[in-house]
């Protein structure tokens, strides 16, 4: 049986994990969530595509091609452009394959600006709050779709 595979994108900052706010975001790095994610989607049966990028024209063309890829799932953590990005709406709505959204912090606990998700919108899911563990649920959650 071929793996399921599923890829997770970082959008802006998230290559600092581990550096900035810890006390929002936590001690661990994207390497540190890539091991965790690579162990768990061995159990599952699935194969992770994870990559990260400041430039939202990359988010979109990556999405892009996990459809046409045949990608199972995408786990989507947008930072920021969570919040702002319309062309993130538009792109998830114009996939077929479905998206989780990721936060690592719960947008709803911190600052008002935050609550409101363009990608929560169009998304099949979304995990927040749990730290760097919200990604292993939300890989839990694409392997069960």
């Amino acid at each position: 049986m071929a793996k399921k595979l599923v890829y997770v994108l970082n959008g802006p900052n998230l290559n600092l994990l581990g550096l900035r706010e810890p006390e929002i975001y936590g001690s661990d790095t994207l390497d540190d969530i890539a091991g965790m994610l690579e162990d768990r989607a061995k159990a599952l049966g699935c194969e992770i595509d994870m990559r990260q990028s400041n430039h939202e024209g990359h988010l979109l063309d990556w999405m892009h091609e996990a459809q046409s890829k045949g990608a199972h799932a995408v786990l989507l953590n947008a930072g920021a452009l969570t919040h702002t990005s319309l062309a993130l709406y538009d792109a998830i709505r114009s996939i077929r394959t479905p998206v989780i959204e990721v936060h690592i912090s719960n947008p709803h606990a911190r600052e008002e600006f935050r609550r409101h998700s363009y990608v929560g919108m169009a998304a099949k899911g979304s995990i927040a709050g749990f730290g760097a563990k919200g990604y292993l649920l939300a890989l839990e959650a694409a392997a069960g779709l």
